[in-house]
């Protein structure tokens, strides 16, 4: 399969914030990713951030950076992103400490999963919890 070679994801999650310097702060104090690499422009916007969490990550940058993805994003709306972390309680402990917006606290899924819901500072859904689904290769 193409795009899997090295431990490498293959699927990468790409969202725009009108102040993508704020998400990244939110993602990696109140969520726990990690900063891989951030470009900025001279002007100060982030034309493409990516962070990290477990073996998955996200690309990040800002609205009205220009480009063809810019303006392909210009009217979207809000993501959603479910994220696999391993105690789900003190992540969500984590996140409530950082003043993140709770939709849906820890909660045990008729599927197995335990997991917990919360908006970003633009929106954003995020869903971390157990839930790991194996894909076969």
């Amino acid at each position: 399969m193409a795009g899997t070679s090295g431990g490498r994801p293959s699927i990468y999650p790409t969202l725009l914030y009108a102040d993508a310097k704020a998400a990244i702060r939110q993602l990696t104090e109140a969520f726990g990713f990690t900063e891989l690499s951030v470009y900025e422009g001279e002007d100060g916007t982030v034309m493409h951030a990516e962070l990290a969490q477990g073996n998955g990550a996200v690309m990040v940058g800002s609205k009205g950076r220009g480009g063809v993805f810019d303006a392909a994003m210009k009217d979207a709306g809000t993501a959603g992103v479910y994220v696999v972390v391993d105690d789900v309680d003190a992540h969500h402990r984590r996140a409530v400490d950082h003043g993140v917006e709770i939709l849906m606290p820890p909660t045990d899924q008729d599927y197995g999963s335990r997991d917990y819901m919360a908006r970003d500072l633009e929106g954003n859904v995020w869903s971390f919890g157990t839930y790991a689904p194996e894909i076969a290769g």
